[in-house]
Formats: structure tokens, C-alpha cells, sequence
């Protein structure tokens, strides 16, 4: 399974979620909740540790890595996200497929595709920029260290928020699959689901670095100059995933 790690950027760290997170997720999730109408946002001390001793049961039976979102500038916990889905393609073929399952030592062993989902902010990170690195640092562990061949994200259709960001990302759409799971809210939802290719991953950073550098420098080029080569759609928004 992958070995956790801290990824830092100029805003943001990454850092493995432990269970002595748990207050500061209590405290970041107990924020203005308005926001959280489609993505499971722990609410209490209890609730936070629940949440924590899941996503740690997940990581050890090697189904995700799950990290803590800290805010640089004061250091403060404002949210969580993972790679999850793990799935592996080395060694002999075998069919049908064991999806999740490595090929030899299971310590040292890394995805060749993976999804990035759990995905919330504290109300006072969002629009911050805080979630646009965030992805920009883990697609590019994903593709850089990994070497992945497929980062997949998905988003409940009815966020349309959400949607219109990971397109912005310069993620491509492949559908949505309909009444495919119940939702948050107790309704049978439908999700929609997106993915960026190794080979697409050049086209996709630039795009991202370019709308970090010009949410930080008022001089920096519009990185909207670089969307049609992409052809995605883009709007304002950031992303949640669920």
C-alpha cells in the first residue's frame, strides 16, 4: 500500500490524518454547515474521532490515504481529503480482475490508478485557493512519484458547484451514472464522474499552476487563455467531492 506522506505547497500542507486530529477536525467541521449538503463533514468530537478511526481502518486494509488539510498561515486543520479506490495492474493478468489487491510486498507497493474523493473545507478556507493546490499536490504525487496511469474524481450531479470545479481542473467528464447511490440527504442520487489521464497530466498542471499563480499575482497571465486547448468548460467554484 502507498506509504503515507506530507505534501506541502505555498498554502497548504497535506499531512496523514491521525488520530490526534481529531479536535481540530471537530473544530473545522463545526463551522457554518450550510455548505456541506453533499459531502459528509464529521460534526462533534465524537463524530471526529468515528471519522478518523474509519479512514484509518480503510488505510491499514490498504483502501486509501487519507490526509488532514492545514492552512499554512495559521497552522490550523480546515478540512480532510484522500486518495481512495486504489487499484493495481502489475503481474500476471488474472481475470475477472481483483481490483485493490498488489502484486508482491504490499508495504511497497503503489497504485497504477486511484481516485481523490473525501474531500471538505471549513467554511473559512473555501475560496481560499487552499483546495485548487491542494489538488495540484496530490495529482502530482499521484502522476510524478507514483507514476499512475488514471486519477478518477466524482461529485453527486445535483453539486453542480462541484462539477463546474473539476472541470475547471481540466479533469474530463465520462458521464453520469444514474440513480447510482443513495445521497448525504437520504435521496437516491446520481454522480457524476470525471478523470485525468497520465497523458493528459502535463496539459492539467500547467492549467492549475497558472490559476494559482494568478489568484496569488494581480500580474500573472489569465490561465483562462489556456482552456480551449484543453476544451473544458470552466467556471467560478471549488471543489468538494464526495
Amino acid at each position: 500500500m502507498p506509504v503515507p506522506v506530507i505534501l506541502t505547497g505555498r498554502t497548504v500542507r497535506l499531512e496523514p490524518l491521525a488520530a490526534h486530529h481529531a479536535e481540530a477536525i471537530a473544530k473545522a467541521g463545526a463551522e457554518d454547515r450550510t455548505t456541506y449538503a453533499f459531502t459528509p463533514v464529521p460534526h462533534g468530537l465524537e463524530a471526529a474521532r468515528d471519522y478518523i478511526a474509519r479512514a484509518l481502518s480503510d488505510q491499514a486494509a490498504g483502501r486509501s490515504l487519507p490526509f488532514a488539510t492545514v492552512n499554512l498561515a495559521d497552522g490550523r486543520v480546515v478540512g480532510s481529503t484522500r486518495f481512495l479506490e486504489l487499484d493495481y495492474w502489475q503481474g500476471p493478468v488474472v481475470w475477472p480482475p481483483v481490483p485493490g489487491v498488489p502484486v508482491g510486498d504490499p508495504a511497497t507497493a503503489v497504485p497504477d490508478a486511484a481516485e481523490i474523493g473525501n474531500s471538505w473545507l471549513s467554511p473559512r478556507a473555501q475560496g481560499t485557493g487552499i483546495n485548487t493546490e491542494a489538488k495540484l499536490l496530490m495529482l502530482r504525487h499521484a502522476f510524478e512519484e507514483w507514476g499512475v496511469q488514471r486519477i478518477s474524481l466524482r461529485a453527486d450531479a445535483r453539486n453542480q458547484r462541484s462539477c463546474t470545479a473539476i472541470e475547471r481542473l481540466g479533469a474530463t467528464s465520462e458521464g453520469v451514472r444514474r440513480a447510482h447511490s443513495r445521497g448525504l440527504d437520504g435521496v437516491v442520487r446520481s454522480t457524476a464522474f470525471y478523470s485525468i489521464l497520465d497523458s493528459e497530466w502535463p496539459a492539467v498542471r500547467d492549467i492549475i499552476e497558472l490559476r494559482i499563480a494568478a489568484a496569488t499575482s494581480p500580474s500573472a497571465p489569465d490561465p483562462a487563455i489556456n482552456q480551449e486547448c484543453l476544451r473544458h468548460g470552466g467556471g467560478p467554484g471549488h471543489l468538494i467531492t464526495a
